[in-house]
């Protein structure tokens, strides 16, 4: 199998079977894999992830391109998600990817697949609420990714933090042998992070969009300047939210970073997490919050 790959080419792959043939190869013969799932519309934060995964060693660099309908929602932008897939092959390209798995949904569920990843309670809340059943769609295709590429380290992006300590657990818990790496946010100069979705923002949404990463920084600058109380610094957020016409509010929390709980008093490290409605799309955003100077 690895007669048919050539380093430095990218290819593309479709079938499950033929990427998991190829990925077993190259590792058969001392090569590494490193997996960066993505659903495609590749934009700098998914570029800074190839670039991070490229930095390991002697490593194969692969990228998965799959809108899963399994982690949407009735209603949600299943049909409008942009799929740019020519685009997508030329940034993955030119970051070194060397093998792209682009399946179809039929290949990756088939007709009548029924048994799902179940997220445990942490699924249930927050972006879970929000999105009922989002997180058991997300850790199934991980899991059916991580055991098709069998990857050595797979990378995501730490915007979706819920869904990272997730798949963390994920990988925890049901003992799969893979590294899970995070890769800090990219930003607009205005400090919104860097999303597929943020393409179906109108002029003036994207004018207020800032207002997620101005609510967290509120929220980081009293934490700096020694609020513990979490309370008051959600409150801080909900309020920079709800001064903002176009943004409704879903929700805002802090959370201790090693358990994702609500503490009762910052005393380690913790993150702030906030999501926000516009008219043309539902956004998130997270910061880690700053221990207290001095």
């Amino acid at each position: 199998m690895t007669a048919q790959f050539t380093r430095g080419k990218l290819h593309v792959l479709s079938e499950p079977d033929e990427v998991a043939k190829l990925t077993r190869a190259l590792r058969g013969v001392g090569r590494k894999v490193t997996l960066v799932p993505t659903m495609g519309a590749l934009h700098g934060g998914h570029r800074e992830l190839l670039r991070r995964a490229r930095r390991i060693q002697n490593t194969v660099l692969a990228a998965s391109i799959f809108v899963n309908p399994l982690q949407f929602g009735p209603g949600e932008d299943l049909d409008r998600y942009p799929r740019t897939m020519d685009a997508d092959l030329q940034k993955c390209r030119a970051e070194g990817v060397e093998l792209v798995f682009a399946p179809t949904a039929t290949t990756m569920y088939g007709e009548d697949a029924q048994v799902t990843v179940h997220p445990g309670p942490l699924g249930d809340q927050l972006e879970g609420a929000v999105r009922p059943g989002h997180f058991a769609g997300v850790l199934t295709i991980v899991a059916k990714l991580l055991n098709i590429v069998r990857p050595d380290y797979v990378f995501f992006g730490e915007k979706d933090y819920q869904q990272l300590v997730l798949i963390r657990r994920l990988v925890r818990d049901l003992d799969l042998d893979v590294r899970v790496i995070g890769v800090p946010i990219v930003r607009e100069p205005d400090g919104l992070a860097l999303s597929s979705r943020n393409a179906y923002l109108t002029p003036e949404e994207r004018e207020q969009a800032g207002c997620l990463f101005l609510a967290l920084s509120e929220a980081a600058e009293r934490s700096r300047a020694g609020e513990r109380n979490p309370a008051v610094l959600v409150a801080t957020m909900a309020r920079e939210v709800g001064a903002t016409p176009l943004a409704a509010l879903d929700y805002a929390a802090v959370v201790d970073e090693a358990t994702f709980e609500p503490p009762a008093e910052l005393d380690g490290p913790a993150r702030a997490l906030i999501a926000a409605r516009f008219p043309s799309a539902h956004l998130i955003d997270t910061l880690r919050l700053p221990a207290a100077a001095g």
